[in-house]
């Protein structure tokens, strides 16, 4: 009987002891996602922002090239506008498309660190 009672006592140690770690575990896992989506949150508004100011720029000089074209007073003056234009945009383009690709990154990056950080709490 006393075995019996001991057996059943560490029983219920055990499970009250596994009740605490899964409770701490399952708050330490919403917190640690829900840090994430804040950061995820962050990330995308930087990126966002980041497209429109290109956006603007591209429009501004789009802009620029017209004026150029309507200024222009030869043919040669109007494929010289057209291929500054072309060059400026080509560079442009390809710049920011370097510099998404590594914001992308950092939003995975910055995101993913507190869901690591818990895994390798526990």
């Amino acid at each position: 009987m006393r075995e019996t009672n001991r057996l059943g006592e560490e029983i219920r140690e055990g499970a009250e002891r596994f009740g605490r770690e899964y409770q701490n575990a399952a708050e330490s896992g919403f917190e640690a996602v829900s840090r994430s989506f804040s950061e995820a949150n962050k990330g995308f508004q930087v990126l966002a922002s980041e497209m429109s100011d290109f956006s603007k720029r591209r429009f501004e000089d789009v802009v620029r090239a017209w004026e150029q074209l309507l200024r222009a007073r030869s043919f040669p003056d109007v494929v010289q506008a057209q291929t500054q234009y072309a060059q400026k945009a080509y560079e442009a383009y390809t710049s920011e498309m370097s510099k998404l690709g590594e914001m992308y990154m950092g939003v995975v990056r910055d995101a993913s660190k507190p869901v690591e950080d818990a895994s390798r709490a526990r």
